[in-house]
C-alpha cells in the first residue's frame, strides 16, 4: 500500500471528489467544501495513492475520553472514505491500521469511532459500546418543573465559544471531547437551516449551556436535535422546557437521551402517545441500539489510569488483536497482544508475564475493551463475543466492573 501523511496542496481536490462520490458532500456545495476543509485542518489525515492519485482517506482528530473521572489520550476516527477507484482493495482497513498506529505512536491511549455498521472495524480491533435510547418524540410532550428564559441564537460564526461550551460540559463516565476548535466548526458546516440556542450565564460572551438543532424540514420538522452541553441540573432542565416550548410549532423532535437522566421520566403519556403516532412523517418512536466502537490502543497505560470500588484481585490475560495483520512490516505498534499479568482494584496495572498460580483470562481487545469499559460484563461477552476464563473469574470481573453505562457522548 502506497500511503502517506495528507498534503492539502497535492490531495485537496483529491479528498474532496472522493466525498462527493461517497455522498458525503455535495459537488459546487462552498459550505460542505469549507466544512470539508475545516476537517482536514483539525485533525491528522493519512492517504492511499492508486495511480498516483489519492483514492483512500483517514482523518483522525485528537481528544479526550473519560474513564470515569479520569482522561485518557483519545484518537478519534472521524472519517474514513474510499473513492470508487479504490473499492474491495482493503485499503480503509490498512489505511485505518496505520492511521491507529500513528496515534498510539504519538502517545494516544484509546481510540474510538462511530460505525456505518457493526462488523467491518472489529477486524481492527473495535468493540461496541454500550446501547444509547434514541426519542423521536412530540416536544410539546415534554413536562419539567422549570421554566426557561429567551435564549440567544448562534451560528458557525461563533464556533470557538460553542466549542468551549462543549468541552466544559458536565462529563460522564465514557465522554469524549474533539480538542480542535475547527472540529466543532465543521460539525456546524453540515447544514445550511442549522441554528443554535442557548444561554451566556458565565464570563461575557461565554455560553454556559446549550443545544444544536438541525431541521429535516424547517417549520413543523422533524428537528434533529444533535447535541446539548450544560453542567448542572438546573441548566438541563432549562433546555429541556426550552425545547418543550418549540412545541407550539414544531410537531416532532430526535435526541439521544441525556447521559443520566431518564427522559421517559419528563413525557406525558408516553405509551399511549406512541400508539397513537407510530406512522407518518410525524411519528413518534423509541429505539436502542449502539452506534460506536472503542479500542484499547495502551493496555498498561489504560490500566494504570483506572481505579476500580473492589478488593484486588490479580489474574493471567492471554490478548489477541487482529490488527497486526493489516500493518506494514514496518510499523513499530504492532497491536495490544501479548500475554499480561494483570491487576484490578484501587490501582489497577498490567505488566507482561504469566503467574502459574493464577488464573487465565483469554480475550480479544474488542473484548477486553467493552469490558474494561463497562458496556458488557464478563459473563455476557463470554456468551457472544472472544472472551473466556473460569466462570468463578468471570464473575469477579463482572463485579470489578460495576460501572455507569459509557456514554461518549459527542456526535462522531
Amino acid at each position: 500500500m502506497d500511503w502517506r501523511p495528507y498534503d492539502a496542496a497535492r490531495d485537496r481536490e483529491a479528498v474532496h471528489r472522493i466525498w462527493e462520490e461517497v455522498g458525503w458532500q455535495e459537488r459546487e456545495n462552498i459550505r460542505h467544501q469549507e466544512r470539508l476543509d475545516a476537517f482536514l485542518s483539525s485533525g491528522n489525515a493519512v492517504v492511499a495513492d492508486v495511480n498516483g492519485a489519492a483514492e483512500c482517506a483517514v482523518l483522525m482528530t485528537p481528544g479526550q475520553m473519560r474513564y470515569v473521572d479520569t482522561d485518557l489520550s483519545l484518537a478519534c476516527v472521524r472519517a474514513v472514505c474510499t473513492s470508487h477507484v479504490a473499492k474491495r482493495q482493503g485499503l480503509a482497513k490498512r489505511l485505518t491500521a496505520q492511521a491507529l498506529a500513528l496515534e498510539a505512536g504519538n502517545g494516544a491511549e484509546v481510540a474510538a469511532l462511530g460505525m456505518f455498521d457493526q462488523g467491518f472495524y472489529n477486524l481492527l480491533g473495535f468493540g461496541t459500546g454500550a446501547c444509547e435510547h434514541l426519542f423521536q418524540i412530540d416536544p410539546g410532550h415534554i413536562h419539567v418543573d422549570a421554566g426557561f428564559r429567551p435564549p440567544y441564537r448562534f451560528g458557525a460564526g461563533d464556533y470557538e465559544a460553542v466549542h468551549q461550551c462543549r468541552i466544559s460540559r458536565r462529563r460522564v463516565h465514557g465522554s469524549c471531547i474533539l480538542l480542535p476548535p475547527e472540529m466543532t466548526r465543521a460539525d456546524m458546516l453540515g447544514s445550511k437551516d442549522a441554528f443554535g440556542l442557548g444561554y451566556r450565564d458565565a464570563s461575557p460572551g461565554a455560553l454556559s449551556h446549550a443545544m444544536w438543532i438541525l431541521p429535516e424540514k424547517p417549520g413543523a420538522g422533524p428537528y434533529w436535535l444533535s447535541w446539548m452541553a450544560y453542567k448542572t441540573a438546573g441548566q438541563l432542565r432549562e433546555l429541556l422546557a426550552l425545547i418543550s416550548g418549540m412545541g407550539d410549532q414544531v410537531r416532532v423532535v430526535k435526541l439521544f437521551e441525556p447521559p443520566g437522566i431518564s427522559l421517559q421520566d419528563v413525557l406525558r403519556n408516553p405509551f399511549r402517545e406512541l400508539s397513537v403516532r407510530e406512522e407518518g412523517r410525524f411519528k413518534l418512536s423509541q429505539k436502542a441500539f449502539a452506534a460506536r466502537q472503542a479500542r484499547i490502543l495502551d493496555l498498561p497505560k489504560c490500566l494504570a489510569k483506572t481505579h476500580l470500588r473492589c478488593g484486588e484481585m490479580r489474574f493471567n490475560l492471554s490478548l489477541a488483536d487482529p490488527i497486526a495483520q493489516y500493518l506494514d512490516d514496518g510499523t513499530a505498534w504492532r497491536g495490544t497482544a501479548g500475554a499480561y499479568i494483570v491487576t484490578l482494584g484501587a490501582d489497577c496495572a498490567a505488566r507482561a508475564g504469566t503467574a502459574k498460580e493464577l488464573p487465565t483470562l483469554r480475550a480479544s481487545i474488542n473484548a477486553f475493551t467493552r469490558m474494561w469499559l463497562g458496556a458488557v460484563p464478563a459473563t455476557g461477552l463470554a456468551v457472544t463475543d472472544e472472551l473466556d476464563g473460569p466462570q468463578e473469574l468471570l464473575e469477579e470481573l463482572d463485579w470489578a466492573f460495576r460501572l455507569p453505562a459509557p456514554r461518549f457522548d459527542w456526535p462522531f
